[in-house]
């Protein structure tokens, strides 16, 4: 499943941020026919460090960078950003990416992430990619029913979308919704019903409690629910974001991120971190505000576009 509605230079733009940073910090670093020495070896580090591809991330790819030019395998700088970019395609399992679906009757995809993360807003790139791309049936259930204006939001973009919606007055039940959400989708022959969560921290032990009680309605009502726990983490906040995948993984088995509002941020590289930290896969990004502006991740468009190549 591999869908490119941008082209290059769309992702290219939006990880242009990252790219000046790193252009700033290290790309002057890679002189034709520069010579490595520990000298180019420590600011390349301190470089990338600088882009926030996370330490641990970067100390191995630099000490693999030390290791060949050690072993006499490469001598300048140019050889040095071949290893880097060889170490940073690395370890991109294509399976783990692609989204899972039911055998049979409806697939759900329980999508959860703070306030502000950009949780409705992706819901609605989501299912504008399963309708006009995939030629899916799709519905979207309101089940965030704890924030003001949540559910208006979300019926506003399922009408600008074009797909169906079941939703309550605010304060409902959240798993309530959900129930009468997984019926809706069964009685209409639905392929894919997306159910919003209302956004929590961890210090919001009832709202995390809401959200594994949703998981548990959709897995009674529908066989095999939520065949996908998408994630949708805000790019701009780097680590931060990191740690609230974390606090979300302890409650519900998380099978994917959604990385949101790339387009505005010095902070691609926490793709990166995400990959090193958590062990969830990216599957799609956000690159704009329109629900056209999503792709599905792969690593080697993320790569070229972060060194502003390709």
């Amino acid at each position: 499943m591999v869908f490119f509605s941008k082209t290059l230079d769309k992702l290219k733009g939006a990880l242009r941020k990252t790219w000046t940073v790193l252009n700033t910090d290290v790309g002057t670093l890679f002189i034709p026919g520069r010579q490595i020495d520990e000298k180019f070896l420590l600011q390349l580090e301190e470089g990338f460090i600088q882009a926030d591809m996370g330490v641990k991330n970067v100390e191995q790819m630099v000490s693999s960078v030390r290791e060949r030019w050690r072993l006499g395998q490469i001598r300048n700088a140019g050889d040095a950003k071949g290893v880097m970019r060889e170490q940073l395609l690395k370890d991109w399992p294509t399976t783990d990416r692609e989204l899972k679906f039911a055998g049979s009757g409806p697939t759900v995809i329980l999508v959860a992430g703070i306030n502000g993360a950009g949780k409705t807003t992706s819901i609605a790139k989501l299912g504008w990619l399963l309708k006009h791309e995939m030629g899916k049936k799709v519905m979207v259930c309101a089940s965030d029913t704890f924030r003001a204006a949540a559910v208006e939001q979300l019926s506003i973009w399922a009408q600008r979308i074009g797909v169906e919606i079941v939703k309550h007055k605010m304060g409902a039940d959240p798993a309530a919704v959900a129930y009468d959400a997984c019926e809706a989708a069964k009685s209409r022959g639905v392929d894919v019903l997306i159910v919003d969560t209302a956004g929590r921290l961890h210090t919001q032990e009832h709202l995390m409690r809401e959200l594994i009680k949703i998981r548990d309605v959709v897995a009674k009502r529908i066989p095999g629910a939520p065949h996908e726990v998408m994630l949708v983490l805000d790019a701009t906040t780097g680590q931060n974001a990191i740690n609230q995948a974390k606090v979300f993984a302890q409650a519900i088995k998380v099978t994917g991120i959604f990385l949101a509002k790339l387009d505005g941020t010095a902070k691609g590289g926490v793709v990166l971190v995400i990959r090193e930290q958590l062990k969830i896969p990216v599957k799609f990004i956000g690159l704009g505000e329109t629900p056209e502006d999503i792709e599905t991740f792969d690593p080697q468009r993320f790569i070229d576009a972060l060194f502003g190549e390709g």
